[in-house]
């Protein structure tokens, strides 16, 4: 659990600062579950530059809360939390020696978002909030108050979430977790906490490792599976598990490709299978001597470079079948009828006759290159738009020159229409021949998926 937080002060001598109004987001990891915002006042006087800054004055401060009055909301808020913050340093500090004067030893820990966008989005012109928030695309209202500032926080924070591939974040939040309970949790209680939605599900030792990594349709109803299944594998999960942690993607690619990037990247010990390439199979093209494209099913290797894979042969040939009777191909130049002369569609009229040469090459290979064309994004400069982790967001699948360059959400159209902001929001991922399947998989199966052009 996080408390992302911003806190405005009057300035001054270091350690004299008293707050000035100061906002708190419980957050889950996925959601805002409590919230604090409050004025207070100092009992000292406000920096005339902080005045210009904020907009915040001594008028409005008469009948604010005195800090010792929501002393104990902060507390209880704050307990059992992480603090994070932009410049995590100065709003602990402020926190601490506001406690202090109370008597009171205030103790958390904390993250620091501009630390950890230094590390996740690195190359950035500037780390200040208002200028990343501005790169990222993210809407900021009443910058230089707590409540706008910590709400933008709030953003800023579930994009880093997203895209540390490495679960730096959550591998320490979850060793920190399972530190204090000193107890592994029951199975029941486990599954009892997790959604029925879309997304990617971590499985942590009690050193918060990551054991075992998933993406489900509905995650409640997978680790429900693992953790009551009798099969080797789920048994061994059984006695390692202490916690699962889970990123909600509302997209199903989105889920995919994020377990594929994160398999290879943390290497959990109970993914071993999963490690291997997920597919077997795959559509190659080549040209006879008469001219004609000839498509054949092949055993799939990285010799060659195929225009759509498979995950076993039955799937391959069934797509065959279907692109047959969509584009009127002939079934002797795609393999299903092996024959010297005509085939069987030329019998009932269903082949233009390319199996005998009637059908003239350049008539048969335009079809032939609007079916690569449609199931094949080489050289393509496109946008895959689908689901987001709530009703008013959306996911970005962003492919440049035909190579995957990464994921991420938006909630505003100009974030993927200036390029610029849409490479901000992006989590680069690794391009190769899992996820080129995965995304051409997808799309053959989701006919509704939305794709733009750029």
């Amino acid at each position: 659990m996080y408390a992302i937080l911003d806190i405005e002060t009057t300035g001054g001598k270091y350690n004299e600062e008293g707050i000035t109004e100061i906002a708190i987001y419980k957050f889950d990891g996925h959601k805002v579950v409590d919230k604090f915002i409050s004025l207070v006042n100092p009992e000292r006087d406000i920096q005339p530059f902080v005045v210009n800054l904020t907009g915040i004055n001594s008028n409005m401060l008469k009948t604010a809360p005195k800090f010792y009055e929501v002393a104990k909301r902060i507390v209880e808020i704050t307990e059992d939390c992480i603090i994070v913050a932009h410049n995590s340093e100065f709003d602990y500090r402020i926190l601490r020696t506001e406690f202090k004067r109370l008597g009171y030893g205030f103790k958390r820990e904390t993250l620091c978002t501009v630390e950890l966008s230094k590390q996740l989005i690195p190359d950035q012109p500037s780390y200040s909030l208002g200028k990343l928030t501005r790169s990222l695309g993210i809407p900021v209202s009443d910058r230089h108050r707590a409540n706008g500032d910590a709400m933008a926080t709030v953003k800023l924070f579930k994009i880093l979430l997203t895209k540390d591939l490495d679960k730096y974040i959550i591998k320490n939040n979850i060793k920190k977790a399972v530190a204090e309970r000193r107890l592994n949790p029951n199975h029941k209680t486990i599954i009892d906490a997790l959604p029925a939605v879309t997304g990617v599900y971590y499985i942590h030792d009690a050193d918060g490792k990551i054991i075992y990594i998933g993406k489900s349709k509905n995650i409640k109803h997978r680790i429900n599976q693992h953790l009551t299944d009798k099969s080797r594998k789920s048994k061994k999960i059984q006695l390692q598990v202490a916690s699962v942690t889970y990123e909600t993607t509302g997209s199903e690619l989105v889920a995919l490709l994020k377990e594929s990037e994160e398999i290879k990247r943390n290497k959990p010990i109970h993914n071993r299978a999963l490690r291997r390439n997920i597919f077997t199979h795959a559509l190659y093209s080549y040209q006879d001597t008469s001219g004609y494209t000839i498509l054949y099913i092949d055993i799939a290797n990285g010799e060659k470079r195929p225009i759509i894979t498979f995950t076993n042969r039955q799937s391959a040939k069934s797509f065959m079948f279907k692109i047959v009777e969509d584009y009127n191909l002939c079934q002797k130049l795609t393999g299903l009828y092996p024959t010297k002369h005509s085939c069987f569609n030329y019998t009932i009229k269903q082949c233009a006759g390319a199996c005998i040469e009637e059908e003239p090459a350049s008539s048969y290979n335009k079809r032939v290159q609007q079916l690569i064309e449609k199931y094949s994004y080489d050289n393509k400069d496109m946008l895959i738009i689908d689901k987001g982790r709530d009703i008013d967001e959306r996911s970005v699948i962003y492919i440049q020159n035909g190579i995957f360059q990464g994921l991420g959400f938006f909630d505003l159209n100009y974030q993927i229409t200036n390029i610029e902001v849409l490479q901000s929001i992006i989590t680069p991922m690794e391009n190769n021949r899992d996820t080129q399947h995965i995304i051409q998989s997808y799309l053959r199966r989701n006919k509704h998926v939305k794709t733009i052009s750029l």
